[in-house]
């Protein structure tokens, strides 16, 4: 979509006298009235108005870009309107508003007024054309610059850096779980601001929800947003705007490369969806590494209230508390792990094709719990977590494509695409790749992988509690200890309970084995590292590994090998002292519903004493 192909001579006006920022929004109608792209000026006034009381749309650097979705609109279309003199309103930049541009767009127009903002900012970042806009002398010679500036080949490439010393950054943290890595990136980076004198403000989104959101006005003064996530948040807020994307770890490891790659002169400039990714193979992994971690964490929470429910029927049926209490709650907690793998695969999909993914991705994953085929349903087998996961980015993909496909379409036939041919075309498309293609292998893969789980015994089950604990200290939260933590989630659902321990007692270990180095070994340690041993302690105790992230970013090679050392043999002794754990999350606050728990005590402190022995012979004494 090119700016020209919208915007005609007539629905441009030129030094206009604006007494109101409403003033001038009201000429603007009026000239998109006269473009014939209204069936109703008055209701679409209104339309413009609501979205303008929802946030300014000034943007800074004297330009202003209103917009509205309008069932009054029947075509799309772009109005401009320059001031003499400039207009003294509230802007981001405190620069009085010299330009206006409205955009219009009809009511089932999906995303075509963001795709025409994207295009529009960009554009606009060129602050010589701005000028010259600004002082064209006819509304032909305003359509003839645009045109000139998109078809000219420096298109897209204009990239002006801000002034030294005038930085002004925001960012975005995110993690699957929403925990430790959501805010130590934001820590890091407003630590590594501090140092270089930027402004920075950073918005978490935790579990808790969304902590010091950004506002309009923190976007349109911004140089430049960091994204450090490692799972999908809204980005549609950001078009227009130089985006850096990152992961939350390297934002922890390295913050100030991560801000000194915003400062550069030509940061790419986000135009919605996965634009400026599509040529970096690095980017798109993390991409969609980060819509499978978007599912898992909306997935997470139904496994761990439906875990809790189940372990704590089983503790007040020994308790004695009437049947009728704990088998409502047995029922209800299993009822959760019903909707584990709907919930993964609706919202891969969505993290990737928007709201018309979800229900192809919802059934698809309903499918695959059910392990749906052509043959008898007493021969199902459920795909699941495979089957999930194939069904969420098939469904996200399809929509993709049929959304690249229906813009082709009349305008005409929008609302039939949007309505009725996308959402029944999606679910028989995933219908017949579930059904057909991807149940039965995975159905018998699932089957066999949970006979050979059920198989493993003396030797093999305790090579596989000591593999999967270890592996829970490997990266501190990141994907090996999401992999094994994901792999005893699974296992729960299948009631394996003692994987599920070894998992829990392995991810505990390495907040405490360094939390008991500081205490044991303290000329081993600074003080400020000495000073986190009680934060770290509690970590532990809560199933937090993260706590051990910076010791572990500080001194990979020390710290590392201690903490899966001792982490895996946690595992091992956990296995091996027929420890059982119905819950995924909780650390010793579930104490009580852990099968053994006296045993898996014993397997903590084990693997905690050694991960920090491991670390007073490995570290050296500092030098006083």
């Amino acid at each position: 979509m090119h700016i020209i192909d919208l915007l005609h001579p007539g629905s441009v006006a030129l030094h206009r006298q604006a007494d109101s920022l409403q003033d001038a929004l009201q000429m603007l109608v009026g000239l998109m009235a006269a473009g014939g792209n209204l069936t109703d000026v008055a209701a679409f006034a209104s339309d413009v108005q609501a979205r303008e009381a929802l946030g300014g749309t000034c943007v800074g650097g004297g330009l202003a870009i209103p917009h509205a979705k309008s069932a009054a609109v029947k075509a799309p279309g772009l109005a401009a309107l320059t001031l003499d003199p400039p207009l003294d309103c509230p802007t981001p930049d405190g620069q009085p508003v010299r330009m206006l541009f409205l955009i219009a767009a009809p009511a089932d127009a999906n995303d075509l007024h963001v795709q025409v903002l994207a295009e529009l900012a960009t554009l606009m970042l060129d602050e010589a054309l701005c000028a010259k806009l600004i002082q064209a002398d006819s509304p032909e010679e305003f359509c003839r610059l645009v045109e000139g500036q998109e078809k000219g080949p420096s298109t897209g490439s204009a990239c002006p850096a801000p002034k030294p010393g005038h930085w002004r950054f925001v960012a975005v943290t995110a993690c699957p779980t929403g925990l430790a890595h959501t805010y130590l990136a934001a820590e890091a980076l407003q630590k590594a601001a501090q140092e270089r004198g930027v402004s920075l403000k950073v918005e978490t989104n935790g579990a808790a929800g969304v902590s010091d959101p950004l506002t309009t006005e923190d976007i349109a003064g911004a140089d430049c947003i960091i994204v450090a996530t490692d799972r999908t948040v809204s980005t549609a807020r950001f078009v227009g705007k130089r985006v850096v994307s990152v992961s939350a770890r390297e934002a922890i490891r390295d913050p100030g490369a991560v801000l000194d790659r915003a400062a550069e002169s030509c940061v790419p400039v986000y135009r919605g969806g996965d634009g400026f990714r599509a040529n970096d193979w690095k980017e798109q992994c993390r991409e969609a590494y980060r819509h499978l971690m978007s599912g898992i964490s909306h997935m997470l929470p139904f496994v761990v209230a439906g875990g809790v429910l189940i372990a704590f029927a089983l503790l007040f049926a020994q308790l004695g508390v009437p049947a009728a209490i704990t088998d409502m709650m047995d029922t209800v907690g299993r009822a959760a792990f019903v909707l584990v793998y709907p919930v993964l695969a609706a919202f891969i999909a969505y993290s990737i094709g928007d709201i018309p993914a979800f229900m192809p991705g919802l059934m698809g994953g309903y499918l695959a719990q059910l392990g749906t085929t052509i043959a008898p349903e007493e021969k199902w087998v459920s795909s699941g977590f495979w089957g999930a996961l194939v069904a969420g980015f098939a469904a996200g993909l399809l929509i993709r494509a049929f959304n690249w496909a229906g813009r082709r379409l009349p305008a005409e036939l929008e609302q039939v695409r949007t309505g009725l041919l996308t959402p029944a075309l999606s679910l028989f498309c995933v219908g017949i790749l579930m059904v057909l293609v991807v149940n039965p292998p995975l159905g018998h893969f699932n089957l066999w992988l949970c006979d050979l789980l059920d198989g493993m015994q003396g030797g093999s089950r305790l090579a596989l509690g000591a593999l999967l604990g270890a592996l829970m200290a490997t990266d501190y939260g990141g994907p090996i200890n999401k992999a094994a933590y994901l792999t005893g989630t699974l296992a729960l659902v299948n009631d394996q309970f003692d994987i599920m321990a070894a998992v829990m007692v392995g991810g505990m270990v390495p907040p405490i084995a360094v939390a008991l180095a500081c205490l044991i070994f303290p000329n081993r340690f600074t003080a400020g590292e000495r000073h986190t041993a009680p934060q770290n302690l509690l970590m532990g105790a809560s199933f937090v590994t993260e706590g051990a992230l910076s010791f572990a970013l500080r001194d990979p090679l020390r710290v590392g090998p201690a903490c899966i050392l001792g982490s895996g043999l946690a595992g091992f002794l956990s296995v091996l002292l027929g420890c059982g754990c119905p819950a995924p999350h909780g650390g010793l606050f579930l104490i009580a519903v852990i099968q053994n728990p006296v045993g898996f005590l014993l397997a903590l402190a084990a693997g905690s004493l050694a991960g920090a022995a491991l670390l007073g012979v490995l570290k050296k004494p500092l030098r006083s």
